[in-house]
């Protein structure tokens, strides 16, 4: 495992996604003088924004207004939300998705010529910018295409970023293993970004790729950063059964249903997840996600779901919309029906279930980004502003990379062109990673022939969070999920690997994964069990009212040691002008 470098750069972005590219480009653009480099584990076209399907939000028409997209989010986030964060976020959401149209994202258009905008849940207008239900795709190609005409912009593809390097209170860089020849890089630079996505590959049932595992959560984790609000984790009411696959809440924004076994539009009889004495909501299929999650799992325990080989689900109905508007505005997600379920939704209901989607907890930064460690931001799903509070509306994540990763791009620019020299230290602090790296992975199974693997920790991993914290919980299958990762992060400390190369180590990046997936979970059930309240996306059975005298506030997660339980701390959630009140729909 030999060590290259160092190579010095101004900023250096972990992550090469949404927020990661808009983070470099606002880099470039704030002074072409400064050296960036992107360093990210899989090329940037396969980042999980491509994923995105719905679109992204920000206030255009005439009969909308960006005091009602801030309400909606506060409101959506259960008052949890940094409301001077969302004041900033939703008054640049629209001048960040207009410059995005200025470079090329080809966004659909009303027969007049202007930007088509849909519905989407909890949003009381339309305000959803759309590229039919390929947004990801495109705003990801956008970025992307931009990205390539900045000259000082370099790429390290396929590197796998394994620890900050981290010396008299700053961030000066990162050691970067190059996946395809197994060598350690040594990167430095004055200001580095964190935009490595969530970590919903922790739970069985999700929307997320296999790369979402948190690696840059991890990182500043373990450099001494706090996670905050880590317990609130979003399902998504419509994944396929199977394979998690999205089908996205643009589906209901056309005019999808949601139907039981008895072919029964269910949610006309939940207030959104509070059961009503009659069919009182208006919303139904457009109501947040964490409440349609959570009328699916009322739904089951009343025996009114289907049965599946995958688990319970219900049936996604979009046949009345019509061959022509499902080619027009919705043609991925016959495609994914298609490909994925042999069914046609034109003809035929798609079967869905809730399944993990995002992460509203994440690295604790401030408005700009910033962390407590000189030098280092985060940014996008990584991190936590705070404008998402205990639910996430959807179409605010995909303008989230765009206002933050700027926002994060200009900060950390700035620092750069202020900062001391690099220390002396970087060489030694390279050194101990390495060491490091060959101790716990690759010498720690030697001579081991134990029955462990990597798949068997993740998979018992994943069976416990989706049972323990999941749509529901109570003090039990927390802490049952408590006891259960701290016995995983004592078998991963000696698994023994298989493979000995250096040459696209798989097996390699896959423990490391699985690490920070343990220590991730470890963070959200341990604050989660502290939290004895129920808000947005995190619901205990054991507590079920929301509780603001002692709960309106942030969760901090400390980290401790390896395989030990978090510190958890608190902190104010920042209020303006729109003071707690009930949250209500329809």
């Amino acid at each position: 495992m030999t060590r290259y470098g160092p190579d010095e750069y101004d900023v250096l972005i972990v992550g090469g996604g949404g927020a990661g590219l808009r983070a470099a480009i606002a880099v470039a653009e704030t002074d072409p003088r400064l050296k960036v480099g992107v360093v990210s584990k899989v090329y940037p076209m396969r980042s999980h924004t491509v994923s995105a399907e719905g679109g992204s939000a920000g206030v255009i028409k005439s009969n909308d207004s960006i005091d009602e997209h801030i309400y909606d989010t506060i409101s959506g986030g259960d008052w949890l939300c940094d409301q001077d964060a969302v004041e900033a976020f939703v008054n640049e959401a629209p001048k960040e998705l207009l410059r995005m149209e200025h470079w090329g994202c080809p966004w659909s258009r009303e027969p007049d010529g202007s930007v088509a905008v849909r519905s989407f849940g909890g949003m009381k207008n339309k305000r959803t910018w759309y590229a039919a239900d390929k947004t990801g795709f495109h705003m990801l190609h956008t970025l992307f295409q931009t990205s390539l005409k900045y000259e000082p912009i370099r790429r390290y593809d396929e590197f796998f970023a394994t620890t900050l390097l981290v010396d008299d209170g700053r961030c000066q860089g990162v050691v970067a293993l190059e996946m395809a020849t197994g060598r350690l890089h040594t990167i430095a630079a004055r200001s580095v970004i964190l935009c490595t996505g969530g970590f919903g590959k922790a739970f069985r049932f999700t929307t997320n790729a296999n790369i979402k595992t948190g690696d840059g959560v991890a990182l500043a984790y373990r450099a001494g950063v706090p996670l905050k609000d880590m317990e609130f984790v979003q399902y998504h009411p419509t994944g396929l059964p199977f394979t998690g696959i999205l089908i996205t809440e643009a589906t209901r924004a056309e005019g999808g249903f949601l139907l039981n076994k008895e072919d029964y539009r269910y949610l006309q009889d939940y207030n959104l997840g509070k059961p009503a004495p009659q069919p009182v909501n208006r919303t139904m299929e457009l109501g947040p996600r964490d409440r349609l999650s959570q009328a699916f799992e009322q739904e089951r325990q009343k025996g009114r779901t289907i049965k599946g080989p995958y688990g319970d689900y219900v049936h996604l109905d979009l046949r009345h919309l019509g061959e022509q508007h499902i080619n027009e505005r919705l043609p991925m997600v016959r495609e994914l029906c298609l490909k994925y379920e042999k069914i046609d939704p034109v003809t035929q209901c798609i079967p869905v279930r809730p399944v993990v989607h995002y992460t509203m907890g994440g690295i604790d930064v401030d408005i700009n980004g910033a962390t407590c460690v000189e030098g280092l931001y985060a940014a996008g799903e990584a991190s936590c502003v705070s404008i998402n509070g205990a639910n996430r509306l959807g179409s605010n994540s995909l303008t989230e990379l765009l206002v933050f990763g700027a926002r994060a791009g200009r900060a950390a620019a700035e620092h750069a062109k202020q900062a001391k020299p690099f220390s002396a230290k970087l060489a030694a602090l390279a050194r101990d990673e390495e060491q490091r790296i060959e101790e716990t992975f690759c010498k720690s199974g030697e001579g081991k022939t134990s029955g462990d693997s990597i798949a068997s920790i993740r998979e018992t991993l994943h069976h416990q969070m989706e049972a323990g914290a999941g749509i529901y919980r109570d003090e039990k299958s927390l802490q049952t999920a408590k006891e259960t990762v701290l016995e995983l992060q004592e078998r991963a400390k000696a698994l023994p690997l298989q493979d000995s190369s250096y040459t696209f180590n798989t097996e390699l990046t896959a423990a490391m994964e699985l690490r920070n997936l343990l220590e991730l979970s470890s963070a959200i059930i341990e604050s989660g069990l502290l939290r004895t309240e129920s808000r947005g996306a995190h619901q205990r059975t054991d507590f079920p009212q929301r509780d603001d005298e002692n709960y309106l506030k942030h969760s901090l997660a400390h980290r401790t040691e390896y395989g030990a339980t978090p510190r958890i701390e608190y902190a104010p959630v920042t209020i303006t002008k729109w003071p707690p009140k009930e949250r209500v729909y329809g």
